[in-house]
């Protein structure tokens, strides 16, 4: 995982506007509908062909696939593991039910989307959870591997996604495993499979672990922190047990709070879970500073710092919102981030979670997402003509 040694380097959290066509086909296929597969995989193939020059026009060092060919960054999973069927319900958001009125507006722009459903048609584990196919995510990785062919030079490093244990077991209602425990390290021996395979063709791996922040208002909303804190340290330690043939320096950790616009006054404290999560055998981690209910947690650094070898890829775009961050703005959160780090070589710019973490349900608009990327290189370079001077 490469450092900033000279300047600021910048790169995203994973997923990237999809087109309406690829979006309207994901879409059908989850609510039931016959879809033809040949034309979701000629569409994502043509999406990810797309993504790739984009990421690097916006000035991007780090970029990926934009998880075109998944329908989101999670339930994709649906046809790789085994043991799925039936269906489940999430409980909702506490921040959202608190709010009667937005939940209202939220549940009506919802109603409009063409979009895959991050809340209905949602599996459950009914039998022995089981990676079913390396060729699934080795067909992924070549595609990718292929596409970047063309853009040699133009970029520093790639990286893919995969979701944690904690995510996955979350949504999907365990009805087959004795216990949490069990059924998280049957997921996490399943995801082991796609976890090796993404770093053994060459590509960091990023792990999306938004459970281990976001359930304290979901699954845990009713129930006291200490229980929360020790589901996430069970899902560590299924991460850990995952990724112990995997370099550590390969793979770096997602956390957020959920990738939506909201109160977010129900969230778990960054200093809460830091202890817990920074026990991830991981070479850095990717963590949201720019939305205004988290922007002033980078502070915890200084109380609770990372190890000397692992990086911060910080925040520094709200992906929430169509405002277009001026790239001082930027500049100024990366320097903030950089002083507590006390080394800007281990800080990297970030956006706060994915554009379009299931399909069509981004909030921000395509043109809008190239334009606060390519804010946010600019504001690296100025934040880098500051941080690295002489």
């Amino acid at each position: 995982m490469k450092h900033s040694e000279t300047r600021i380097l910048t790169t995203h959290t994973g997923s990237l506007p999809r087109p309406p066509a690829l979006t309207r086909l994901y879409a059908r296929r989850v609510r039931g509908e016959a879809v033809d597969p040949k034309a979701i995989e000629a569409e994502g193939r043509a999406a990810l062909l797309g993504v790739i020059p984009k990421q690097i026009e916006s000035g991007l060092d780090i970029i990926n696939n934009g998880e075109q060919q998944r329908e989101s960054f999670v339930l994709y999973l649906r046809h790789r593991l085994s043991g799925l069927g039936d269906s489940s319900s999430r409980t909702g958001w506490a921040d959202l039910d608190a709010y009667p009125d937005y939940k209202q507006q939220v549940k009506e722009l919802a109603g409009k989307q063409e979009a895959v459903t991050n809340t209905d048609f949602l599996p459950a584990a009914i039998g022995e959870v089981r990676y079913l196919d390396p060729a699934a995510v080795n067909d992924e990785c070549t595609d990718f591997r292929q596409a970047l062919a063309a853009h040699s030079g133009s970029y520093a490093e790639a990286f893919l996604t995969a979701p944690s244990p904690g995510i996955i077991g979350s949504i999907v209602q365990n009805r087959h495993y004795d216990s949490e425990e069990a059924y998280l390290a049957a997921l996490g021996d399943a995801l082991r499979v796609e976890y090796e395979a993404i770093v053994a063709q060459g590509f960091l791996l990023q792990l999306d672990c938004p459970d281990l922040a976001l359930e304290r208002h979901c699954s845990y909303r009713d129930r006291p922190l200490s229980d929360f804190l020790g589901f996430c340290e069970r899902v560590i330690t299924a991460i850990n047990r995952a990724i112990a043939n995997i370099p550590r320096d390969r793979v770096r950790l997602h956390v957020c709070w959920g990738n939506y616009e909201g109160p977010h006054d129900h969230d778990v404290p960054l200093e809460d879970i830091l202890p817990i999560v920074t026990q991830a055998k991981v070479g850095g981690f990717v963590l949201p500073f720019a939305n205004p209910r988290h922007a002033h947690e980078y502070k915890v650094f200084a109380k609770h710092p990372l190890a000397e070898d692992q990086i911060l890829v910080a925040g520094v775009l709200d992906t929430t919102t169509n405002f277009i961050e001026h790239p001082e703005v930027i500049a100024d959160r990366i320097e903030r981030v950089a002083q507590v780090m006390g080394d800007p070589k281990r800080v990297q710019a970030g956006t706060d979670c994915g554009f379009d973490t299931s399909a069509g349900r981004g909030r921000v608009a395509n043109d809008v997402v190239w334009a606060k990327l390519k804010s946010m290189r600019q504001g690296s370079e100025i934040a880098s003509a500051r941080l690295f001077r002489g």
